[in-house]
């Protein structure tokens, strides 16, 4: 996550979703006032304790929001990426069992496995993304939800409306895997759907 008051944004970072990509652009235009929560490239903690005992940077709406004024709510510029969830289930997978054999000789049978386990899927790279961007109403209220799948172009919308300059994205923190159709039979893509149908229905993606 990061807050910016100097220039009235607040960008959610969506686990894979090019989150570190998108705070290197996002770095350079920062002031003493702002703060970022990220714990992966060096411990940057919230200046607010309750967001820095979170003790990671992929902090939701309903964490974020009783802890800033409604001010600040209402009229900074508030974003997130989000990823089809089928991709980034594999890359959430793929970036887990970085160094585990047993999930590349089969990884999809790791993956079907992992996901019947309510402790797999309450960590916070699993979870839903719409989780971690939906209010207490359960409705998404951000002013902008860019798509990874082109990451450049949503990137360059979210300059253009902080009237910043567009800055070219490089590739960060990219797990290694083929493409996600690769690893789906039927019981695995019923099994995604099922868990991910918040993502699928309210951000319009499909296998």
């Amino acid at each position: 996550m990061i807050l910016s008051h100097s220039l009235k944004f607040i960008f959610f970072a969506v686990p894979r979703t090019g989150t570190h990509s998108t705070r290197e652009v996002l770095r350079p235009h920062l002031t003493e006032e702002d703060w970022e929560q990220q714990v992966l490239k060096g411990r940057n903690l919230s200046p607010i304790q309750e967001i820095a005992r979170i003790g990671h940077g992929h902090i939701t709406v309903q964490e974020l929001r009783p802890v800033v004024t409604q001010d600040t709510w209402k009229k900074y510029y508030k974003f997130a990426i989000v990823r089809n969830p089928f991709d980034r289930f594999v890359s959430v997978c793929s970036f887990l069992n970085r160094d585990n054999p047993e999930f590349r000789a089969h990884p999809s049978l790791w993956m079907k496995a992992a996901l019947k386990r309510p402790r797999f899927q309450s960590r916070v790279l699993v979870r839903p993304q719409a989780l971690q961007l939906m209010d207490k109403d359960d409705e998404i209220r951000l002013d902008y939800i860019g798509r990874y799948e082109n990451l450049q172009e949503s990137m360059d919308s979210v300059f253009a409306d902080l009237d910043l300059p567009t800055v070219f994205l490089k590739q960060r923190n990219a797990s290694n895997h083929a493409h996600y159709r690769q690893y789906y039979d039927d019981e695995l893509r019923q099994t995604v759907t099922t868990y991910y149908i918040q993502d699928l229905e309210m951000f319009g993606y499909d296998y």
